[in-house]
């Protein structure tokens, strides 16, 4: 079955609104002939006359007027639809798809979200909770348009992975418990545990800071939720290696925070596709990378 071509409806409006084949020509740009035949296919595709030409005055017949209804409809449709993909690759609106930890969602995503809705706020972001694994994947098959993943990680065909910020890994010990200036892996051995679970970069990376020294303790639990593993430090169930970002909050007053030596870092990179960047995703890249910290 073949398709109505818009370009035929809006030549059907055009000389219902003149009247005349002619200024419908004059008015669309298009030679008479052009005009003729477009209305020829039309009524050949609807199977019935949609005009009635009497004594020069050209007027739709009632299936004619029924069609020209429906065909404004679609053209305003189709000029809205064309509009509003203009504003999206002007940047205008849209929306962008975006993956990160729930530490990253909690303390380092509200700032750069704000500073979005104030200059942009026509672009919708949608945040999806995912290892740096499963952001990774996303990206690389579509789904998602943004990342931040912890690095370092291995290159991805098609994928664009940039440093973004570091923040120091830290202690978190509870507030009752002695505890040197400076925490070391010996010391920290030896205390009850809450650690992040093995799925997790952090994971790896304190587990190297440990085996340095030759250590491999057990934790007593591990989690994939820092805020979780905080409010357990608080309550006095183990102590933590967490990042700790300059726009966090202070901790719970139950909470002491250390410093560690020899020092961690906890990095992170933001991802997006090799390929064309769309605008709404350029300005999303551009607000975070404004908020780099060396």
């Amino acid at each position: 079955m073949r398709e109505i071509s818009l370009d035929r409806l809006r030549t059907l409006i055009a000389i219902a609104e003149r009247g005349s084949f002619t200024e419908a020509a004059r008015a669309l740009n298009l030679a008479p002939p052009t005009v003729s035949l477009h209305i020829a296919e039309l009524e050949d595709r609807v199977g019935a006359p949609l005009l009635s030409r009497k004594r020069g005055n050209v007027k739709p017949s009632a299936i004619g007027e029924l069609l020209i209804e429906r065909a404004r409809r679609l053209l305003a449709d189709a000029e809205q639809a064309l509009d509003d993909i203009q504003r999206q690759v002007q940047g205008l609106e849209g929306r962008v798809r975006l993956g990160a930890s729930t530490g990253a969602i909690a303390h380092l995503l509200p700032q750069a979200l704000e500073v979005l809705r104030q200059s942009h706020p026509a672009i919708e972001i949608q945040v999806a909770v995912l290892t740096s694994h499963e952001t990774l994947s996303r990206l690389a098959d579509g789904t998602l348009d943004v990342g931040l993943v912890a690095l370092p990680q291995p290159p991805v065909a098609g994928l664009v992975i940039k440093p973004w910020r570091r923040d120091p890994v830290m202690a978190f010990v509870p507030a009752h418990w002695q505890c040197p200036a400076r925490v070391t892996p010996e010391w920290l051995a030896d205390q009850p545990l809450i650690l992040n679970d093995a799925t997790t970069r952090l994971s790896r990376l304190t587990a190297e800071w440990f085996a340095n020294k030759g250590l491999h303790p057990v934790p007593r639990i591990q989690l994939n939720y820092n805020d979780a593993i905080k409010s357990l430090v608080a309550a006095g169930y183990g102590a933590s290696l967490l990042p700790h970002e300059a726009t966090a909050s202070l901790p719970d007053p139950r909470v002491v925070m250390r410093p560690l030596r020899p020092a961690l870092w906890r990095r992170l990179g933001i991802a997006h596709r090799a390929e064309y960047v769309e605008r709404p995703t350029q300005h999303v890249l551009d607000v975070l990378s404004d908020q780099r910290l060396p």
